[in-house]
Order: structure tokens, then C-alpha cells, then sequence
């Protein structure tokens, strides 16, 4: 059991940052050139890379040498971000959740030393901290078993450095952002969501916060009863480049009326913002909207941290005007949910992207028109 364990069951671990010496490996490294990694431990740590749970090193050691031992035991491509060095563990733990852009309570620590890992609890109360004795018995934790593991999840941890890769030249190029974009040879797909990838879809309403436009976690058995459901779009988003695959970064819920397009949920993976993908996928529905002569309408609900998809949705040019098509959206909404309202124009295709997307008109009912203004 963690030190920090909560009374109640704990959210999913994200990412687990282990300790070296006594810990990862049997013994010192600065006593002991030759230290070994049990086959436990090596299972431990393959297991949890296929279920898609990201692994650091959080050690006092010289880094040169920990790492080169590392590789020795054919480990090193599993850790993402190591902090190998002498400074306090708290603050190494505290820079890799920043590095991955994670909360600290998605974040777990190994370490053998007691008080190592109160130094950890003390100044991170929300990083879950577990003894070394306890390394074998992980896969078995609920916290670090995923309800379900996606195609996405098992190449979570390459993603993540292609990511690092990608962040490290976009440092050394000499051009203009919108250059750079470009030169990643980017290619999005908007596709209507098969029953295998619905799993993906409701892993990223689950694990994104920042640019979820209502905060609403859509469960596995709702996703598919809206794959069958008349006028209903499940669509998922997913982006290539020259680095290798992004996954699954969108998904869009999308109820057609005659008049109208009511978007009930857009989100988009934190680690495409940079990209526009929120902007691009806004265009393209606004877009398709307006060759299929409805209006848009979009569900928003404010939270402490989606304040990035409500500036997209505005720069999309959604607003609270009246219209008298508010009257064919769904009235299931919360109170606290806000009605956007955008009339459509063609937009232009996006110029760092190559799109590649379904003509979502062909499934407009029949008798679509454009609404008038109220």
C-alpha cells in the first residue's frame, strides 16, 4: 500500500518515477559497478509501458554512470525525463510532472529510503509514494491497471519522445512557427469512430481536462449507443508527422438536426495545442456546417482548467447570440452548460496540415435549410 494511500479508490497513476539504488536495481552504484535488476522489477516495468503508464528515474547518483548502467540492463527506453543528480527528490519529481505537463497527483514514487519519500510527501502531498519492498506487487494495484488499454496506450511512452524530439528541433530551427508546422509534414484524419476505437475516444474525454470543452467523461457503453443512434456523428481525431504518430488527439460528439448541428463535446489532447488542432477541427466543422446550410450550436461548461477551449471556441467565432434555431438543439443540457451559436461561412483549409476528413453532409436530414436569425 502507498504511503499517501487515499481511503477512497485512487485515480489512475500516469506516470511512475522509480529510485535507483536498493530500489530499481539490488544495490549501490557507487559501491558496486555490477548492480542487477531482478526479473521482477524488469516484468514490473515492461508490464506497466504496454498498459500506457509512463516511467521516470528520480535518483542521487552521477548521471553519466546510472545511465550508462541503464542501458546495460536494457532498460533506459522505458524512462521518459530522468532526474539523475544530487539536488532534493522532491524538486526532480516536481520538474518531470511539469516536463510531462501532469498534475503531481498523477504521479507515483518508489524509493527504499523512508525518508526520501517523506521529503517527496511533504512537498507534494498529491504524488503517491510507495516503499521499494513493494515494486513486485504494482501490476496488481487498481491504480495502476487501466480499465482498458488502448492501441494508443501501448506506444504512449514513444509518443512522448517523439514528442521531446520534435520540442528539441523546434529549439534549433531558424524559420517562423508556422514554417516549422509545416515542415513536420503533419497529416490529420477526421474519421467516423469504429466500434475498436471507442475505447480511445473515451480515454480522451477521461484523461483531458485542459481542452475538454465540457469537463463530461463519456463512458464506453454511452460512446456506442450513439454509433447507432439516428443523427448522431462519434468522430475521433487522429495526427501523423515526420516523427511518428500523435494517436488519438480529438473527438467530437455531434447531434444533426434539420437546421442546426449541435456540438456536444469537442476535446483535444493538451499535447496538440501547439499545433491548432482545436482551431483546425473548429474550422472544418464550421466549414462543413456551412456547405450543409445549418448553423452551428456548441455546448460549453466553464471549469478550472479548459479555459483554452472556451478562447478557441471564440476565436472560431462562437457567441451567446440569439437565434431561433436554440430552439431545435437537444434540451438535455445542464444548467450550468452555455448554448455557443455560430452561423457558418466557408473557411479555407488549413495550410500546416494536410486534412484528410468525412463530407459530413451527406448525412443532413432532409428539409435542411439555414435558419433565420432571431
Amino acid at each position: 500500500m502507498s504511503d499517501t494511500a487515499p481511503a477512497v479508490p485512487s485515480a489512475p497513476v500516469k506516470c511512475l518515477v522509480w529510485d535507483l539504488d536498493n530500489t530499481l536495481w539490488r544495490g549501490t552504484l557507487l559501491e558496486d559497478d555490477e548492480v542487477v535488476l531482478s526479473e521482477a522489477v524488469r516484468e514490473v516495468i515492461v508490464g506497466l509501458d504496454a498498459r500506457g503508464v509512463l516511467q521516470s528515474v528520480c535518483s542521487r547518483n552521477d548521471h553519466d554512470l546510472a545511465w550508462a548502467r541503464l542501458e546495460a540492463l536494457g532498460v533506459a527506453d522505458y524512462f521518459v525525463v530522468p532526474e539523475i543528480g544530487w539536488g532534493p527528490k522532491s524538486q526532480a519529481v516536481g520538474r518531470i510532472a511539469e516536463r510531462l505537463d501532469f498534475a503531481p497527483g498523477a504521479l507515483a514514487f518508489i524509493d527504499d529510503q523512508p525518508a526520501e519519500r517523506a521529503e517527496v510527501a511533504f512537498h507534494l502531498p498529491d504524488v503517491r509514494c510507495y516503499p521499494a519492498e513493494e515494486a513486485a506487487t504494482l501490476l496488481g494495484l487498481p491504480e495502476f491497471s487501466p480499465r482498458s488499454v488502448t492501441a494508443d496506450a501501448r506506444q504512449r511512452r514513444r509518443m512522448y519522445q517523439a514528442g521531446f524530439r520534435r520540442t528539441d528541433e523546434q529549439a534549433r530551427f531558424g524559420g517562423s512557427n508556422e514554417d516549422f508546422l509545416r515542415s513536420l509534414d503533419m497529416v490529420m484524419r477526421i474519421g467516423r469512430a469504429t466500434e475498436d476505437e471507442l475505447s480511445r475516444v473515451e480515454e480522451l474525454t477521461l484523461r483531458t481536462s485542459q481542452m475538454n470543452a465540457t469537463g463530461v467523461h463519456y463512458p464506453d457503453e454511452v460512446l456506442r449507443s450513439l454509433l447507432t443512434r439516428p443523427g448522431h456523428e462519434v468522430l475521433v481525431t487522429t495526427l501523423t508527422d515526420r516523427f511518428g504518430p500523435h494517436g488519438a488527439v480529438g473527438v467530437l460528439l455531434l447531434r444533426k438536426h434539420a437546421r442546426v448541428w449541435h456540438l456536444k463535446l469537442l476535446a483535444t489532447s493538451c499535447r496538440v495545442v501547439a499545433f491548432g488542432a482545436g482551431t483546425i477541427i473548429l474550422n472544418w466543422l464550421a466549414d462543413r456546417a456551412a456547405r450543409a446550410g445549418v448553423h452551428l450550436l456548441a455546448d460549453f461548461r466553464a471549469t478550472d482548467r479548459n479555459r483554452m477551449m472556451e478562447i478557441a471556441y471564440r476565436f472560431a467565432g462562437f457567441d451567446e447570440g440569439p437565434c431561433d434555431c436554440r430552439g431545435a438543439a437537444s434540451p438535455e443540457a445542464a444548467e450550468d452548460v452555455q448554448l455557443l451559436h455560430l452561423v457558418p461561412e466557408r473557411r479555407a483549409a488549413p495550410t500546416t496540415v494536410r486534412l484528410i476528413a468525412p463530407d459530413l453532409t451527406g448525412r443532413v436530414p432532409a428539409g435542411a435549410g439555414p435558419p433565420d436569425r432571431a
